[in-house]
This record gives C-alpha cells, structure tokens and sequence, in this order.
C-alpha cells in the first residue's frame, strides 16, 4: 500500500472545505467558496498563497500562463470547481499544475449545488 502524501495538510483542507460547504450550501459561484476558503485558512493559520500565476514555456518562450487557486503551505495545489462531476479535463489541469510547480500532491474539490466532493491527485515520476 502506498504511503499518503501530507496526510495531516490534506485531512486539514479537507475539513476546511467541508465547513465552508456546511455553512454555505450549494449553488453559489466559484469565487465565493474561493473566499470562504481563504478565510478559514487564514483562521486555521494554513500558510497559503492564492491566485499563484504559473508562467507557461516552450524552448524557453512564454506560451501561456496557469493562474492555481491556492497552494497550501508550498505542498499542495488545491484547485476549486463548482461542477457535479469531474471530467478529464479537471484532472489534466491538476497534474499540469503540478508538473509545472514542481509539486507532488493535488486537490481537485467540488463544491456543488448538491453535494461536496474532492480527489486527491499525484504527480506521476
């Protein structure tokens, strides 16, 4: 069996993000858990950095720029979505993230209308 990856960050965001659902409910736009979320990190005194602009290159040009929801404490992409499931598109995003961040653990968190869910994503070798 494999060992977690920063079990004790992971279960903290978590339950972070399951407060924040508990006490906004479902059906509010992305930006607004966005901010829940901020706040209960800052509460839970979670170093974090939001919004991070990760710059894109091919031999050395910039191509494109990733904008990360929020690394946590320089370990952990936490990546917010809004939609009832996750599609491969979701999941490609995490991984490219990590890869250019050089980060080995992901979460990808949906904070819908009915329900809350999450997946934790690993960088492959």
């Amino acid at each position: 069996m494999a060992e977690l990856i920063y079990p004790e960050l992971s279960y903290r965001i978590i339950g972070i993000l399951f407060k924040v659902y508990n006490q906004l409910g479902g059906g509010y736009q992305e930006k607004y858990y966005q901010q829940a979320v901020r706040r209960e990190l800052v509460v839970n005194q979670i170093p974090f950095l939001e919004q991070v602009r990760t710059d894109f290159n091919y031999e050395g040009k910039l191509i494109g720029r990733y904008y990360l929801d929020f690394i946590i404490d320089h370990k952990i992409i936490l990546e917010l979505k809004i939609t009832p499931c996750f599609t491969k598109k979701d999941i490609m995003q995490v991984l490219n993230y990590l890869k250019q961040a050089d980060l080995k653990l992901g979460i990808l968190a949906s904070l819908n209308r009915n329900n809350i869910f999450y997946k934790r994503i690993l960088k492959g070798k």
